[in-house]
């Protein structure tokens, strides 16, 4: 789904009122960066710099005039990427149990899971490029904190976080934003539940629920070390979304079933985003 390029827009321009200000862009690959993209073509026509920092070997993230790449090295080439992605994205799409759904995408969210580590940790190892990051004036970060490695930079370089995503594994987002998250009424991942439910509707809800326990320790405790080390002491990942000042939510109505809001989660996705005023 496609973000919209003017609420983003009307946002990001709070970084400089009298001024273009220069933003820092840590983003996730694949369709994650489609939407982000169109965010910073619309940020270069009104004058702001743009900075984005992505591996050398990725599927979307290619040079634009319209912002600065900056790359670091990654041991997988375009290729060796493409076919784990496809991998993923296949199980997804897979009939069968829970059970033997879970273990599979167990499998390979694991599998990218140590990629996206590895990755970040190489971006954060980078000693010219972290250098170059340390010394720009940025005004603020704008990144995907389903890969928490844009997190990471925003606390070592002190910077504003804008966060632009679907969702964060876990209910993360949920936490980090102390937004309600009821099992009786938000429903879980794989559990082809809705809104409404009935008891045992809503008992069955909750125990799709215990999943999280499973996936939140090998989803983001490699994160949450990484950081420790680099940033030189002890923090979570959910530490770091906290600090997140803006969360750029791309919900529509009709995929996404009603779920609460805080303050300062703005839905930009679907009918939010329409590029022409919408019949009655």
């Amino acid at each position: 789904l496609s973000a919209s390029p003017q609420v983003v827009l009307l946002l990001l321009s709070l970084l400089g009122l009298a001024a273009a200000g220069k933003l820092l862009v840590v983003p996730v690959d694949g369709s994650h960066w489609l939407s982000m993209r169109e965010v910073l073509d619309k940020l270069k026509q009104k004058g702001h710099e743009v900075v984005v920092v992505a591996p050398e070997a990725s599927l979307q993230i290619k040079p634009s005039e319209n912002f600065v790449l900056k790359t670091h090295w990654v041991p997988l080439n375009q290729e060796e990427i493409k076919k784990e992605f496809h991998a993923f994205l296949y199980t997804l799409f897979e009939e069968g149990s829970f059970l033997e759904r879970f273990f599979k995408m167990y499998e390979h969210m694991k599998r990218l899971g140590n990629l996206s580590v590895s990755a970040c940790e190489l971006l954060l190892q980078d000693k010219e490029l972290m250098s170059y990051l340390e010394q720009t004036k940025f005004d603020g970060i704008l990144t995907d904190p389903v890969i928490p490695c844009g997190p990471i930079l925003a606390e070592h370089l002190s910077l504003p976080s804008i966060y632009f995503l679907r969702g964060v594994p876990c209910g993360l987002d949920f936490k980090a934003t102390q937004c309600p998250y009821p099992p009786s009424y938000v429903p879980r991942a794989f559990s082809q539940l809705t809104d409404c439910m009935s008891f045992l509707q809503r008992v069955k809800n909750l125990l799709f629920d215990t999943q999280n326990f499973f996936l939140c320790d090998f989803a983001f405790d490699p994160f949450s070390k990484l950081a420790s080390d680099f940033l030189k002491r002890e923090v979570t990942v959910l530490d770091l979304l906290r600090k997140g000042s803006v969360w750029l939510l791309r919900l529509e109505f009709v995929l996404d079933y009603p779920r609460p809001l805080m303050p300062n989660i703005i839905p930009i996705g679907g009918v939010h985003c329409a590029h022409k005023e919408l019949p009655q």
